[in-house]
């Protein structure tokens, strides 16, 4: 995967009420891939999280995939 691909999280991260599944765009890749910089937004634009994640935490998005949106829990970081 490269800076500005979709990637979809294989883990949860309860922290910020993402869950598995959920989509975000890389915008940084650590050494010879081995983690990256992935940044989570709100339909609005709004940023959810920017976390580190290894690259067994994500997987790309590709192919015959289709994305769908969901209501976010109500937690600090997504108001």
């Amino acid at each position: 995967m490269e800076e500005l691909d979709l990637a979809a999280l294989r883990v949860d991260l309860p922290t910020h009420g993402l869950i598995v599944g959920d989509v975000g765009t890389i915008v940084f890749v650590h050494g010879d891939h081995e983690a990256y910089e992935v940044e989570f937004v709100r339909a609005d634009g709004r940023t959810i999280a920017l976390e580190t994640l290894y690259a067994d935490q994500v997987q790309p998005i590709r192919g015959m995939r289709i994305l769908h949106a969901r209501e976010l829990p109500a937690t600090g970081s997504a108001s």
